[in-house]
């Protein structure tokens, strides 16, 4: 927060741990305290509205607003309420979807799809095939996971196209870089740990391959067709329901764990059909959300503007 320009107010909190533990009993402590710093925090800066962007984080500032009737609103980037938003709800004036959600609709509710930042937004293709040195007019397929990379993929890609295969990009994760690295036998596979022009990585590709975390708002809005495989073990299974939402609009397949073998022969007879690739990824396009972050904006600006 500092280096983007803004001062930053920190208070002490915690997730819960999901079983019963000494763990569990401090963090409910924290969490019981929390609201009074956070109050503390309000008095002080005098916001005209709170936003909570989903963490556990935004639980307890959302409810120190609402018993200072300081209007609040929530954010929920995945196909499921997260815990600390379900807590938090009752003092959420408005709430921010990434998709929609049964059982939340009504007027305190807007669908916006997940707001994107501006390094994830899409280049011309031959600009980002320079720029990751990939082959100009052959198929290439990225491959990418979450921050700190998604083992089963990263195994999977190299022991089946490590020696042959498509042109890749493949974004590994710090945490599998070095192990990966010295498997790779071609110069078309590029291999990175990770990269700061992701927008112009999802450009460069024919596919990608991935999970379906935030990210997938991002591979919509570059207008690219995804084969995902969920996290086995999201809380609620919600990376399954956020590719279900890409699966339904025809722009994505959706490839679970447990059939992961199958994902290199379905990437293979992918690549092979241009037209289909090309009509999943105008599917994508209809089902991306690009000006989700200006919704967002606005909404809270109707919010505060609500209260004066």
């Amino acid at each position: 927060m500092p280096d983007a320009g803004y001062e930053l107010d920190t208070f002490t909190i915690s997730g819960f741990p999901r079983k019963p533990s000494p763990a569990l009993v401090a963090a409910l402590l924290r969490a019981g305290i929390a609201p009074a710093a956070c109050r503390a925090i309000l008095r002080r800066r005098r916001p005209d509205v709170v936003f909570g962007a989903g963490g556990y984080v935004a639980g307890p500032m959302v409810l120190a607003a609402g018993t200072m009737r300081i209007p609040a609103a929530l954010s929920e980037a995945d196909a499921h309420l997260g815990l600390a938003n379900r807590l938090a709800l009752p003092f959420a004036r408005r709430v921010f979807l990434a998709y929609p959600i049964d059982g939340h609709g009504g007027p305190r509710y807007r669908v916006v799809g997940r707001p994107i930042p501006a390094r994830a937004m899409p280049v011309a293709k031959d600009e980002a095939r320079e720029i990751f040195e990939l082959p100009r007019d052959e198929p290439v397929l990225l491959v990418t996971g979450a921050l700190a990379g998604a083992r089963s993929l990263n195994e999977l890609v190299v022991e089946s196209f490590a020696e042959a295969g498509p042109a890749i990009l493949h974004i590994s994760g710090e945490r599998d870089y070095a192990a990966l690295k010295p498997r790779i036998k071609r110069d078309d596979y590029r291999l990175v740990s990770s990269t700061d022009r992701i927008g112009a990585a999802y450009s460069a590709a024919d596919l990608v391959l991935g999970r379906a975390g935030s990210a997938v708002w991002e591979i919509a809005a570059a207008g690219r067709p995804a084969v995902l495989v969920p996290y086995p073990f999201a809380t609620g299974d919600h990376q399954a329901k956020n590719a279900e939402y890409f699966v339904d609009a025809g722009g994505a397949i959706m490839i679970r764990e447990l059939d992961l073998d199958s994902v290199p022969d379905r990437v293979r007879s992918l690549l092979r059909e241009p037209e289909r690739l090309e009509r999943m990824g105008e599917a994508m396009l209809r089902a991306a959300r690009p000006e989700a972050a200006a919704e967002v904006a606005e909404g809270l600006i109707e919010l505060a503007a609500a209260r004066r």
